[in-house]
């Protein structure tokens, strides 16, 4: 039978299935008008009704998301461009804003907020007809490692709902783990963006500062936290991140992306002698040996596709001060128009600020010092590497109860945060670092392995990403 030009033929496809596809292969079947955007809009939708109130990834439905999605169906018919992510369901992180959709910040003092205009990244999302379906849970401020607030409570994992997701794009993974999203936007300070990434099971990339512009911002000049992607593949993170990447005449900081293609190099395999090197604990607080035995494994089998894999010993602990030190700055910056209302933040947010206000400039001056002399160890050591590898994560998914785990290796942590260091040590070198599920530990919990590439170097971290990520399949969370 003939198809009527310009309308997507009836789909083959059920709902679940099209949930499950990469954005890549959703994109394709748009394109080719195997299925309608509104046909992936309603098979995500779907899966926000059966799956949300258990795992709370989602906090606020776009009530335009099926409007949208049949205005580029009928922007389709009329034979006009519709973008590169035309019809993929997007989640958007809860502190980043959506004009017309409450935006909360994961805080009491803005449970009814409404912004009045996009973020950059959004209107990007848009441009590229992307549907944002809704906003994705997020602790207060993005203040922490398990996502949970005040105002919509606690984002569960979804390969065991007792288990955290990660934070604080927490709730972003979490949606992608389950299918409710094709795409999710979210930011790392500290590894909020690999974090949860490893948790859920998905692929998280912190791109270089300024690739991926952050604005509206109460601190324009941030060169710790980025705005990047989130996808179930590292393919799918290319697809995000070539239409949000680039400059903005609204934010100070910025990187050039004209003629960088991070699609094809996604999925471009790797080159033959690729020097790469392990390091298991880089930042001296240990890690967890199933963790760790699952992560060496991934990195040693990428000799078979042609990789030259070094194990090697780096000593960063250096960092972890510095960056309590930075952090503590970084709150009193973004939050400085709040500081009259410190006591109605919570204890996270509050405790950051405090912290901040306590340090003094010479805590600073140190902390940039160490974070210079990170900068150069890296880049020595990419004199001899192409790669740095690491766990994501010291520890497996703790209790979601629990905001942070009390041990590392069966050793107390000196700080609260240090379950974190493997993440935030590294990003404050502002290099891009990717985690993509590498194996399943002995409870069948998903495990990060973090790449580390060298400065500009998103293109070879996703294109590494995707070889490791068809090397070590996890397949699909326990919840399905």
């Amino acid at each position: 039978m003939k198809r009527e030009t310009g309308r997507a033929a009836p789909s083959r496809r059920s709902g679940g299935e099209l949930a499950d596809l990469s954005a890549t292969e959703l994109r394709r079947l748009v394109g080719a008008k195997e299925i309608s955007p509104v046909e992936v809009v309603q098979a995500c939708l779907d899966r926000v009704e059966r799956y949300n109130p258990t795992i709370n990834a989602i906090v606020t439905l776009n009530p335009r998301a099926l409007d949208d999605a049949r205005e580029l169906e009928r922007r389709i018919s009329r034979g006009e461009s519709v973008g590169p992510l035309c019809g993929l369901p997007v989640g958007i992180k809860d502190v980043t804003e959506v004009a017309g959709l409450r935006t909360t910040y994961g805080s009491p003092l803005y449970k009814d907020y409404v912004p009045p205009e996009d973020a950059v990244v959004v209107r990007r999302l848009r441009d590229a007809g992307a549907v944002i379906l809704g906003k994705t849970n997020t602790p207060e401020f993005a203040a922490g490692g398990n996502t949970f607030n005040q105002v919509f409570g606690r984002t569960r994992n979804p390969w065991d709902a007792s288990r955290s997701a990660g934070g604080s794009t927490g709730g972003g993974a979490a949606a992608l783990a389950t299918g409710m999203v094709a795409l999710a936007q979210g930011t790392d300070l500290g590894g909020s963006l690999r974090i949860p990434a490893s948790f859920c099971g998905v692929v998280g990339l912190r791109p270089s500062v300024g690739l991926v512009p952050t604005y509206p911002s109460d601190f324009l000049w941030d060169t710790l936290q980025v705005t990047g992607p989130v996808a179930r593949t590292a393919p799918d993170v290319g697809l995000m991140l070539q239409a949000i990447a680039g400059p903005s005449e609204w934010s100070p900081l910025g990187q050039p992306a004209a003629g960088r293609d991070f699609v094809a190099a996604a999925s471009a395999g790797i080159r033959p002698g690729l020097r790469l090197a392990y390091c298991s604990d880089p930042v001296g607080i240990g890690v967890d040996a199933d963790v760790e035995r699952v992560c060496r494994k991934a990195a040693l089998e990428l000799e078979e596709a042609g990789a030259h894999v070094e194990v090697v010993e780096l000593d960063l602990a250096f960092g972890r001060p510095a960056f309590l030190a930075l952090r503590g700055l970084w709150f009193v910056a973004q939050m400085f128009p709040r500081l009259d209302q410190l006591e109605r933040f919570g204890p996270n947010v509050a405790g950051n600020i405090r912290a901040g206000l306590a340090t003094d400039v010479r805590d600073l001056g140190a902390a940039e010092q160490a974070r210079g002399r990170i900068w150069q160890v890296l880049r020595q050591f990419f004199e001899r590497f192409d790669h740095l590898l690491t766990p994501t994560m010291a520890v497996p998914p703790f209790p979601v109860e629990e905001n942070y785990p009390r041990t590392v290796a069966g050793k107390p942590m000196e700080t609260y945060v240090d379950w974190i260091a493997p993440t935030f040590v590294l990003g404050l070198t502002g290099l891009p670092i990717a985690s993509v599920p590498c194996g399943l530990d002995s409870a069948g919990l998903p495990v990060g392995l973090q790449i580390v590439g060298r400065p500009f170097g998103e293109e070879a971290v996703l294109a590494l990403a995707q070889q490791v990520q068809d090397r070590g399949p996890i397949g699909k969370p326990k919840l399905r």
